[in-house]
């Protein structure tokens, strides 16, 4: 039934404005902002024929997982550009999950590195080998 049907993700966030300007200025990603829709605000990929809708929500409240990871050919490099631009990543120190002096997990499978978002909600970026 949805086979051919062209699937796209979209989570929320507290404060529309404060989400566009970390996604357009702090990440770097193409941002449309719908204001005919609420304020939608609609995430360009580079890569990928769909978006990412990210709308307003009073009551929002972060996700507890990651909800968007982005592959990247250099972490290191990614991490410490991120860095310098005012992003936090987060630390991890468990039986299973350990992050080194840099925030990045380098055990068991890709090198990633979590941030979030102004909302709280959970990203990523981890070393695929291509971007």
């Amino acid at each position: 039934m949805l086979k051919e049907s062209k699937a796209f993700s979209g989570f929320s966030v507290n404060d529309i404005d404060k989400a566009k300007q970390f996604y357009e200025e702090t990440l770097g990603l193409q941002i449309d902002k719908m204001e005919e829709m609420g304020g939608l605000l609609t995430i360009h990929i580079n890569g990928n024929s769909n978006n990412i809708m990210v709308y307003p929500k009073p009551n929002h409240e972060p996700a507890t997982f990651t909800i968007l990871n982005f592959p990247v050919t250099n972490i290191e490099e990614t991490v410490k550009g991120l860095k310098a631009k005012g992003v936090k990543f987060e630390s991890y120190d468990s039986e299973y999950l350990k992050t080194d002096d840099d925030n990045i997990n380098r055990s068991g499978g890709p090198k990633i590195a979590w941030f979030k978002d102004p909302a709280g909600n959970i990203l990523s970026v981890l070393e695929l080998g291509s971007e």
